[in-house]
């Protein structure tokens, strides 16, 4: 016997489909066992040895590429530390080549292993060596009993080891039966879960109509129930790749797999997967996948690169329909790297249903965010450019309500007299529709056609204000506060205002000071019935400001309006040092979760 491996000399195996046999491998991969001390076969390997006594016995397991001892005896080292050969050291290979027996009383007188580097490195001259099979019949390698001189085998021990070799297949066959349990249990878990996610993937998905967001929800459900780590690519209107959502497993990937979708957006080749699966709307399933499919899917080596640090070994990428309007919006890719199993046609059809379903929630965000920009542009064309004078500054905000893309009905004007006068005005008709809208702006224009040009009071104005909306059959109630700032002959400016429903104006004194207002509450505008209204007066001084909001900037549902005015008050504490724009910011800091639009309008005497 050697100390060690001869590198020198050239590997001598088999060259059989039997070794190759998928069948073949993926039952000894099903056994569990490697080069490592198995108690059960090391029991083998010994009463072999005891039986039929030998100096080495094997229970010697054969792959593709090698041969590996989860049970053995007598080893010489380094082989008893290593437990495994390669085939150019392997006896064992013939038996599973053969399906049958191998007995060698000498093996350097046999023509098929005379060379075979088992014998000078293993010591390895007198050779039995029983089939170890599963189920099928399938030889996955041998129960063998070596000598290191040439001996008669007697058949009595050659039907000893026959026996034994019986017993440890059992023994083999008991590992696989319990691998496929295990795995039968595995794969009915995974059933359930994917159950789970998918009666509560549309709930998820509903829970947002923000596209950015359904994106990212949908990438957290899957990973890591389905993948490693996987892309949601959705098209732009050129049908290429414009938004990209990454998941992985690992927090530790996050920024790679970021990268990865930064180029999915530019450097996609026209063979990738991605740009296929977009062009015909036909899934793609790599069951084997490896980095080759990167590289001939993407332009320059970043992509690969990363793929290989993230882990890539099995892909599978899917549409994300639109049914309802029967177009491909995006894809799915799932990957999962070595250590997990590969996809196969169940994960194929999970993430088909999976890709179904996104294409629906995605299109109704898609739906939403237009209908929301038309809403937009819809309320914005209706909000005034507010006047520029030399005594008087103006500042205004309008913000929709955050869960909702209706238009609604607050609104706010301000216009300058003939004679200077400022004529200030804010409203809220109820409803959050077109027909509020449409409302609110015959309301706005109608009271730029009764105000300019004539000086009435505000008390008069909104009377025939009630008048018109009577006359013209306007059925919808609606709050409104109207306003008209006036120099007084001290050379200071005086306010009046009427106030129908609506919040109290606030005024902010130079000083920081803080009232509203105030008044006796008057009727809603648009009663069936006539209504006296009043017009009440103050000064202003310079410094002085006019807050005029509509109730959404006060009112939530946990809480009543005064509470919310109360809190406005204290907020406006030591305001009167911004800016007006600072101001209206200020205000609706944090109204992204409110419940009703709001509508600002601000006036500063210089």
């Amino acid at each position: 016997m050697t100390d060690g491996p001869r590198e020198q000399r050239a590997p001598r195996s088999v060259t059989s489909p039997v070794l190759a046999d998928p069948g073949r491998l993926r039952s000894l991969d099903e056994t569990g066992l490697g080069p490592a001390p198995d108690e059960a076969f090391d029991r083998f390997a010994r009463l072999v040895g005891d039986l039929l006594d030998v100096p080495v016995a094997l229970v010697s397991l054969v792959a593709a590429d090698r041969q590996f001892f989860p049970g053995a005896v007598g080893l010489p080292e380094p082989w008893a530390a290593l437990r495994q050969t390669p085939l150019s050291h392997s006896f064992c290979q013939h038996v599973v080549d053969l399906e049958a027996p191998m007995v060698l009383p000498d093996a350097r007188l046999d023509p098929r292993v005379r060379d075979n580097l088992a014998v000078p490195d293993l010591g390895v001259v007198a050779y039995a060596g029983m089939p170890l099979t599963d189920l099928a019949g399938r030889v996955l390698g041998a129960l063998c009993a070596i000598d290191s001189k040439p001996r008669a085998w007697t058949a009595d021990q050659l039907r000893t080891l026959a026996d034994l070799a019986a017993a440890c297949s059992s023994e083999l066959r008991l590992r696989i039966a319990l691998d496929g349990a295990e795995q039968a249990k595995r794969r009915a878990e995974e059933a359930h879960a994917r159950l789970e996610l998918l009666a509560g993937l549309s709930e998820t998905l509903a829970g947002t109509l923000e596209v950015s967001t359904a994106l990212r929800r949908l990438g957290d459900t899957m990973v890591p129930l389905l993948a490693d780590w996987c892309l949601v690519t959705l098209v732009g209107p050129d049908g290429s790749p414009h938004e990209v959502a990454t998941t992985h497993r690992d927090p530790a990937h996050a920024a790679d797999v970021a990268r990865f979708a930064e180029l999915m957006r530019t450097r996609l080749s026209p063979e990738s997967i991605t740009r296929a699966v977009l062009r015909t709307g036909r899934p793609v399933l790599g069951g084997a996948g490896s980095l080759a499919d990167v590289r001939r899917g993407s332009i320059g080596p970043e992509m690969p690169e990363i793929a290989a640090r993230v882990g890539f070994a099995s892909h599978l990428t899917v549409p994300v329909t639109d049914t309802g309007r029967g177009r491909v919006l995006g894809t799915i890719t799932l990957v999962n790297g070595p250590g997990r199993r590969s996809f196969d046609d169940g994960d194929l059809l999970t993430a088909l249903d999976v890709g179904r379903r996104a294409g629906q929630a995605i299109g109704n965000s898609s739906i939403y965010g237009e209908q929301r920009h038309v809403a937009y542009v819809l309320q914005h064309s209706m909000l005034p450019q507010l006047p520029t004078t030399r005594d008087l500054e103006l500042a205004a905000r309008y913000q929709p309500a955050a869960d909702r893309v209706e238009v609604g009905g607050d609104w706010y004007d301000a216009f300058v007299q003939p004679d200077g006068d400022l004529v200030a005005a804010i409203g809220d008709v109820a409803g959050h529709d077109i027909e509020a809208a449409a409302t609110m702006g015959q309301l706005r224009n109608l009271v730029r056609g009764n105000a300019f040009g004539r000086p009435y009071a505000p008390g008069e104005l909104m009377t025939h204000l009630d008048e018109v909306i009577r006359g013209l059959g306007i059925r919808s109630a609606a709050t409104a506060t109207l306003l008209r700032l006036r120099r007084d002959g001290a050379g200071g400016w005086s306010v009046s205002w009427c106030n129908a429903g609506h919040p109290a104006p606030l005024m902010v004194r130079a000083d920081g000071t803080v009232r509203p207002l105030a008044g006796t509450p008057e009727p809603l505008l648009g009663l069936t019935r006539p209504v006296s209204r009043t017009t009440r007066t103050t000064d202003l001084a310079a410094g002085d400001t006019l807050l005029l909001y509509t109730d959404g900037l006060v009112e939530r549902r946990d809480r009543s309006i005064d509470h919310g005015t109360s809190e406005l008050l204290d907020r406006l504490a030591d305001t009167h040092v911004l800016p007006l724009a600072e101001l209206c910011d200020l205000l609706l800091a944090g109204a992204d979760s409110r419940e009703d639009d709001v509508a600002l309008l601000a006036v500063r005497v210089r």
